[in-house]
């Protein structure tokens, strides 16, 4: 059995990836803060967890010993607040990761798999971006994860440590109690009762993976020798905000939808989407769940927590 550390485990995307490997009787530490991340999400796993920051070093230094995989999920994610306040952006997903790769060189780690970001990075492109396209972020968040790809690549190349980077798309599903993307947040105040703010003309494009789909690529990402490679993990479907919420409406059609236009905001990308050809050729990645079925599981898990559990 590997020994895996799962940094920001008690997240979102963390807890639907400790839910995998468990099942497969893996042997899992986290690493997490628990400033969003639940401690009661993961109490039925029977994983280590470490309460610390990847901005302590040290913290991370001990979280990696005896590990063979790294999975780096741990992050500041929010586009609007990078903008607003880019120095803690850097802090936690610049250096943040510096401190990660340095521990896992230390601890002669196998892999180091690194949760990137595909929009965020790639800035204003024509769609479907891919991996050839020239970085331009337009946000701290989307210059952040650029630097943390290039220390991947960096360590990769100098140090011998294998790392992947994954660039997630829009990702969505059960335990996204805080998450910022827009089928959260939707949910949110549709279980709280407060109105959908939709910036712009709604008619800006998202790629929606849910993540389901998204695990097994980080599952296959483990299997598969690719070092040094960065790879977009997407649905590889293009949906505009207006078409995301007439699918909620469909999927929900007992709930209140009080929708408000806003201006547009600064350092958010218009429209975006993007191809998973090469996940594809070299993972095997293939995503399977349908938008509206995969909403209408989120839906189920949101109205099961209610809005005192989402209030943090």
């Amino acid at each position: 059995m590997k020994q895996y550390l799962v940094t920001g485990g008690c997240g979102f995307i963390g807890v639907n990836l400790l839910t995998q490997l468990t099942a497969r009787g893996d042997r899992v530490r986290v690493l997490d803060n628990l400033s969003l991340g639940e401690r009661e999400d993961i109490e039925r796993f029977k994983v280590e967890l470490q309460v610390g920051d990847i901005r302590d070093a040290a913290a991370v230094a001990k979280a990696c010993q005896g590990v063979d995989v790294v999975v780096h999920l741990a992050a500041h994610t929010r586009v609007i607040e990078s903008v607003e306040n880019p120095r803690l952006n850097f802090e936690i997903n610049a250096i943040g990761t510096l401190n990660v790769l340095e521990a896992c060189r230390a601890a002669d780690v196998k892999k180091m798999i690194f949760a990137s970001t595909g929009g965020a990075i790639l800035g204003e492109q024509i769609p479907p971006v891919n991996e050839g396209m020239v970085p331009r972020p337009l946000s701290a968040y989307g210059a952040s994860k650029l630097a943390g790809e290039a220390y991947c690549s960096a360590y990769c190349g100098s140090y011998g440590l294998n790392t992947v980077a994954l660039r997630f798309s829009n990702v969505y599903g059960p335990y996204s109690y805080h998450k910022g993307s827009a089928v959260a947040e939707f949910f949110r105040n549709l279980i709280q009762k407060e109105p959908i703010v939709i910036y712009g003309d709604g008619k800006q494009t998202r790629d929606f993976v849910y993540v389901e789909d998204l695990v097994q690529a980080i599952l296959l990402a483990d299997e598969v020798n690719a070092p040094g490679e960065y790879l977009q993990i997407a649905s590889g479907r293009e949906t505009s905000i207006l078409t995301l919420l007439k699918t909620m409406q469909e999927v929900c059609p007992d709930a209140k939808f009080d929708i408000r236009h806003e201006p547009a905001r600064a350092g958010e990308i218009i429209n975006n989407y993007a191809s998973v050809d090469k996940a594809r050729r070299v993972l095997g990645y293939d995503p399977k769940t349908r938008l509206e079925d995969g909403l209408r599981t989120t839906w189920q898990w949101f109205l099961s927590k209610g809005p005192q559990a989402l209030a943090k």
